[in-house]
């Protein structure tokens, strides 16, 4: 009958064969081709940056880097697919405010638990929108603005491409935020709900920055204030709203991060923490996350970007629920 000692020994000896695979895999890793899936097409912004980043990831880590474009189910289908993944850092996911902070209160049926299914891996730009205006309009600045809207005796009107989403939920923040009342009119795609602002059909918005600034270079918008805390190097004339209107804690962003599946070892998800630090640090990285119209963020530590996630799902989770639209897609 073995001693005391010797069961706890032999408790210690199956402790470790248990997680022995682990060690080795985290030890060894990586051993083969890893694939970041992108929730969208192939060519935009955020496909663009993750392709330019896994290359210099391919680099670091000595093995192939594939990107692969999952779009579908307002960015769900990419969330869903990686839920579902070995959890052994071979499949990674880039993933937004959207997928992972407001469609599982929007809509019905989510095939993944966002809480539960990742665990971060790096926080390394925020997009920010533009808050957009018809150049015929008199107002110059956020207070003209709002000053605008609270006199005019009939309802402005706002664009988005839709209900639900980012464009939308900001400038719900925005007119609960200052107790105005501006018209909702949703479109079905960003190029023309942009466009009919400078045409004239819809008076405001807020605008994914790649979108609209080729529109307010042309003059055709007039951009009064980026929604991000601060200022957008592509145009840095534009305050951010929080300084524009003296607000000091407004932020309306969306944001790209990198995760993985939630049971990825540790070593693994510090291993590709530090990594992605290092390349998205580097100037000429900084450089073209900003010509895309991103910021670029020095990612906090995974509980710091955990605590972000948190606040994020609290803020948008809370607007959509107070906006009735949980639940409606």
């Amino acid at each position: 009958m073995p001693t005391a000692i010797g069961r706890r020994a032999i408790l210690a000896l199956a402790t470790l064969a248990l997680f022995y695979p682990t060690i080795t895999r985290a030890q060894t890793y990586p051993s083969r081709p890893i694939t970041i899936i992108v929730p969208l097409a192939a060519g935009s912004g955020m496909d663009s940056l993750v392709r330019i980043y896994a290359e210099k990831l391919q680099a670091n880590l000595g093995q192939p880097v594939v990107v692969e474009n999952r779009p579908g189910a307002a960015l769900m289908l990419a969330a869903s697919t990686v839920a579902k993944a070995e959890p052994d850092g071979y499949t990674l996911l880039v993933s937004t405010s959207s997928a992972m902070a407001i469609n599982p209160v929007l809509y019905k049926k989510v095939n993944y638990d966002h809480m539960k299914d990742f665990v971060p891996i790096s926080f390394y730009v925020k997009s920010p929108m533009i808050l957009v205006i018809n150049p015929d309009l008199p107002a110059k600045t956020v207070p003209e603005l709002i000053k605008l809207v609270k006199d005019s005796k009939t309802s402005l009107t706002y664009s988005s491409p839709g209900a639900g989403v980012a464009q939308h939920l900001s400038m719900e923040y925005m007119k609960k935020r200052f107790g105005l009342e501006i018209t909702h009119v949703p479109y079905k795609s960003t190029p023309q709900s942009i466009s009919d602002i400078a045409a004239g059909h819809v008076s405001l918005g807020f605008a994914e920055a790649g979108a609209s600034l080729p529109l307010i270079r042309d003059g055709k918008l007039r951009a009064l204030a980026v929604s991000a805390t601060n200022r957008l190097p592509s145009l840095p004339d534009v305050p951010p709203f929080a300084e524009a209107a003296n607000a000091p804690d407004f932020e309306a962003v969306s944001w790209h991060m990198l995760f993985a599946p939630a049971a990825t070892p540790k070593p693994i998800v510090d291993r590709l923490h530090a990594e992605m630090k290092k390349i998205m640090a580097d100037a000429e990285m900084v450089k073209l996350t900003e010509k895309i119209g991103l910021i670029p963020v020095d990612t906090p530590s995974i509980d710091g970007i955990q605590s972000y996630i948190a606040s994020e799902r609290d803020k948008w989770g809370s607007l959509v629920r107070q906006l009735g639209l949980e639940g409606t897609m």
